[in-house]
């Protein structure tokens, strides 16, 4: 059985990754291991090393496979290996193959039976050279590649002295190196080796000694590799860098070449000097620089330096803190750019500079410097560079300048008159009052954003930043140097920024925020001229209902075309706002006629009043506007507006599509309501809200069948506030939650204990607002859940609901009432016949009870139409359904007609007002029917 393994040849640094059966098979302890070149060649007979080194570098040039058997030295004795190899798809860097030990099998020579015709065209082909001499210096075999190179006549070798074929002048370069592999030793070099017909080849040679069975040596093998470009490359490399480590270590800035991938950084001695080290006390590990960076900026510098390794940024920027030998913090700045990379793009190599900029930290170029270093600088920015003759106006400015203008270098130039031509005319002022104001000492730098117009007519910001750096002998500014950057982006992300702050995403007018701003401005233009100002606040009457039934789609585009329509009755310089959902306001300047503002409410009713056509929908809207004027209704902003809210809401007191004036009596009514509020916020929390109860008989028996829930405020100073005063607030403040929720909790503490003292089907009804009604639907599962915690059946709770839920109930609502319904909890409908004509949900819905208004039973009499009315009502129930109670029975004549009706349940001051629990169970104990 044969053994096997795996192995990995690493193209760049030469290592071999053996697997556990490779080193099992080369007699090693069975774990995977790396091994260098030189450790991997110590496991090879010289012969087949050169062979397997050959085609190994041969398959990296042309990526053709290898298939060769070698003489694998162990430990024990030696071995006959094939070693196969294909490329590995996840890493150009690496040949992977197997290798494959014959156990039944032992070789003693080159596998050439049968193909070495196929192997010596195979050692021809490869790109390196490879010959054996024997220790006469002999040569028994060279490859073609050799004699190709050096210019050598193709020539019968064998026998023939090496110095006859490679020339005497190259055999002597190479004898003592022969000799020392003849000794048994192997050996390389580096040489530069003449042609025959003239000029030279550097080269890498390798000797390695062939030795016989009986341990001499027989001769060795010569392999030679062409490393002329290599050195071309290198001393030109050598060249270079010594110029710009020359030029970068006069300037004072310290250098640094990085290589990432090996962990090595090398530091110029200026950059130690800079940290306070000597020039043998930094190691050059990768990690010496960045752990004396300050905490705070190295995730900085970690993303500056990964922006530069993607292609984010043409050079890598950074200033931290660095921590110098004697403990201090010092700032540098520090620049860099990758000069190398491998197949896949990373970072191989990266060279830069520190610069120590302590002093300097807040500038942005370093103008006391020389002209060369400040260009130096400046050019590694990549920015644009101009040097201005200030007098002339003819400037020198770099590649990187033009090309940012969209011109080729070499056609451009830059003078005052051109540099004009392209400057747009509404920054002209700036830039010049930032060069005079430099000139003059007022700032300590020429600084200006402005305007350049393109080669292809495109404009884009740019900031220039500038130093005069000579003057003539009359101190008159001679010479600038300067950089030229391109702003586009950033201004357009600051518009970007000031669009967001400041204009109303949806409608495109202007927000809450540019709204105050003008408005402070018309204030002090007010103030300046003498002239009146007017606030408009403009709220859409009806749009929550539309928003509620069409959806948040269409509720949008209404107030898209809504604020089309308000910019179209007002001037350019009055400025239109929308504040938040459908609240517009208006400032309007300088008042010349006191009648304007009024005018243009007018207008904006009549344009809010025309038919919304939004796709399939004719949507129908009014506006109601509140006014005031500065300064007769307000001298602060927050008053102005604050008013004008005010004669809003009276608009809609009064009906809505109509506009109002302030008054201070608006001013009194607010202070009111919110103090009304702030107190009825008090009463909640501390539980001074009382629950009356008013009895609903049974019209039929005489008996109290049921009875409503009505809430109740006795204020400390002013006694008795009406419902109808504070259940507003309550509804607008959000109050209603918590009234709500107190009324059914007494309810059901109540009708319980009634159950059980008077009648066991005892009803009490709860008011439900369309604003709790509207609410969570846990609100109500939690009611049916204290129902059953307490015992109770949901008969025991009727809820009364107006019409106008129902009118477009949506599955909100329906989902409530079904929930009710499942709950067995009754429903009725309060002050019927108050609302909307359409009765259809009386059949749509489950709806147990009709409340008939006090409207209709306060004028009820013999004959009348409220009687009729109130007929046909109770006649139309019953044929639904339904049960009628009236409401506000207040005389016998009133009773009595509800019953010839077949009315079914009464309730008003006739049978007893609303009464506290205790009075109301003291009267269940006394009440007797009526025999009438």
């Amino acid at each position: 059985m044969n053994s096997v393994g795996t192995w990995t040849w690493d193209k760049e640094t030469g290592d071999f990754g053996w697997s556990a059966g490779m080193c099992k098979i080369a007699g090693l302890p069975a774990k995977a291991i790396r091994l260098s070149e030189t450790e991997a060649r110590a496991y090879y007979s010289p012969p087949t090393w050169a062979l397997l080194h050959a085609a190994l570098h041969a398959s990296a040039s042309n990526g053709n496979p290898i298939d060769i058997e070698c003489l694998l030295l162990t430990g024990t004795g030696s071995r006959w290996v094939r070693q196969r190899s294909e490329p590995c798809p996840d890493d150009d860097r690496l040949l992977r193959g197997i290798a494959e030990a014959d156990e039944g099998a032992i070789k003693t020579h080159l596998h050439l039976q049968g193909n070495e015709h196929d192997l010596i065209q195979l050692l021809n082909s490869l790109p390196v050279c490879i010959a054996y001499i024997d220790t006469e210096f002999r040569c028994q075999f060279i490859n073609d590649t050799y004699l190709t190179w050096f210019g050598i006549q193709q020539l019968p070798v064998a026998g023939e002295h090496f110095s006859n074929i490679i020339g005497q002048v190259a055999f002597d370069a190479l004898l003592k190196y022969m000799e020392v592999a003849f000794l048994g030793s192997p050996v390389s070099c580096q040489s530069s080796i003449p042609r025959q017909h003239g000029g030279a080849r550097d080269i890498s040679t390798e000797f390695l000694p062939l030795h016989g069975e009986d341990g001499a040596v027989k001769g060795c093998y010569v392999i030679v590799y062409d490393i002329t470009q290599h050195k071309q490359v290198e001393e030109q490399l050598r060249i270079n860098e010594e110029r710009w480590q020359l030029a970068l270590e006069s300037s004072g800035d310290g250098v640094w070449d990085w290589y990432p991938q090996i962990g090595v950084e090398l530091l110029s001695d200026r950059l130690k000097k800079i940290y306070g080290y000597g020039p043998d006390e930094i190691a050059n590990l990768s990690d010496e620089l960045d752990r004396r960076t300050h905490p705070d900026d190295t995730e900085q510098m970690y993303r500056d330096r990964a922006d530069h390794f993607a292609g984010r940024t043409p050079i890598y920027i950074n200033e931290h803190r660095v921590q110098c030998k004697d403990g201090r913090w010092k700032w540098i700045l520090s620049r860099g750019t990758v000069i190398q990379r491998d197949a896949e793009g990373k970072p191989l190599r990266m060279v830069g500079t520190h610069t120590d900029i302590s002093e300097r930290k807040n500038a942005e170029v370093a103008l006391k410097e020389s002209e060369e270093r400040l260009r130096t600088a400046l050019s590694a920015t990549h920015q644009g560079l101009y040097d201005l003759n200030v007098q002339t106006g003819v400037a020198i400015v770099n590649a990187e300048y033009a090309s940012m203008l969209g011109y080729a270098h070499d056609d451009f130039h830059e003078s005052r008159d051109k540099w004009l031509q392209r400057l747009h005319p509404d920054d002209y002022a700036v830039a010049a009052k930032a060069f005079d104001n430099y000139v003059k000492g007022v700032s300590n730098e020429y600084r200006a954003e402005f305007r350049q117009k393109k080669a292809n007519g495109e404009w884009i910001w740019v900031l220039s930043v500038g130093a005069l750096v000579e003057r003539d002998a009359n101190g008159q500014p001679r010479r600038m140097l300067g950089t030229v950057l391109d702003v586009t982006d950033k201004k357009k992300s600051e518009a970007l920024i000031w669009q967001q702050a400041n204009i109303d995403a949806l409608t495109g007018l202007p927000n809450r925020r540019m709204f105050y701003d003008r408005l402070d401005r018309d204030i002090r233009k007010s103030k300046r001229t003498g002239l009146p100002l007017a606030v408009l606040f403009i709220d859409l009457d009806y749009f929550k209902e539309v928003n509620d039934t069409l959806g948040h789609a269409t509720g949008d585009a209404l107030l898209v075309e809504a604020a089309r329509r308000l910019r179209q009755c007002v001037r350019d310089s009055d400025t239109v706002a929308r504040l938040g959902g459908d609240e517009f306001t208006v400032s309007l300047p300088d008042q010349h006629d006191p009648m304007h503002a009024e005018t243009i409410a007018e207008n904006i009713i009549r344009a809010m009043t025309a038919p919304f056509q939004l796709g399939e929908e004719e949507i129908f809207l009014s506006a109601s506007i509140g006014i005031t004027m500065f300064p007769a209704d307000a001298s602060t902003l927050d008053d102005l507006v604050k008013h004008a809210d005010q004669a809003m809401y009276a608009a809609k007191d009064h009906g809505r599509n109509r506009f109002c004036y302030f008054t201070p009596s608006m001013q009194v009514a607010a202070q009111t309501r919110l103090r009304l509020s702030s107190e009825l916020r008090t009463a909640i929390s501390e539980r001074k809200l009382l629950v009356y109860f008013q009895p609903i008989v049974d019209l039929k028996s005489g008996h109290i069948q049921k009875a409503e829930a009505l809430i109740r405020w006795q204020h400390p100073q002013m006694g008795f506030v009406s419902p109808l005063e504070f259940i507003p607030i309550a509804e607008s403040t959000g109050l209603i939650q918590h009234i709500g929720e107190w009324v059914f909790q007494q309810s059901v503490k109540w009708v319980k204990e009634w159950r059980a003292q008077y009648h066991p089907d005892f009803q009490i009804s709860v008011n439900q607002s369309p604003i709790e009604f509207q609410s969570d639907q846990n609100r109500y599962a939690s009611w049916i859940q204290h129902l059953h915690a307490v015992d109770l059946p949901g008969q025991a709770i009727s809820i009364e609901i107006t019409e106008g839920l129902l009118l477009d109930a949506n599955d909100k609502i329906e989902n409530r009432l079904l929930q009710f319904r499942d709950a067995g909890i009754q429903v009725a409908i309060d002050d019927f016949g108050t609302g909307y004509s359409s009765l259809s949900y009386l059949n749509k819905f489950d709806i147990d009870y009709l409340k008939i208004d006090q409207s209709f039973v306060r004028n009820l009499t013999p004959g009348s139409n409220e009687f009729a009315l109130s007929e046909a009502i109770i006649m139309m129930a019953h044929k639904l359904g339904l049960s009628v109670v009236a409401e506000g029975v207040e005389t016998v004549q009133q009773r009595d007609l509800l019953r010839q009706a077949g009315c079914d349940f009464a309730q008003g001051y006739l049978f007893a007002k609303p009464l506290p629990p205790q009075e109301f169970a003291a009267m269940l104990a006394q009440f007797q029917p009526d025999p009438a």
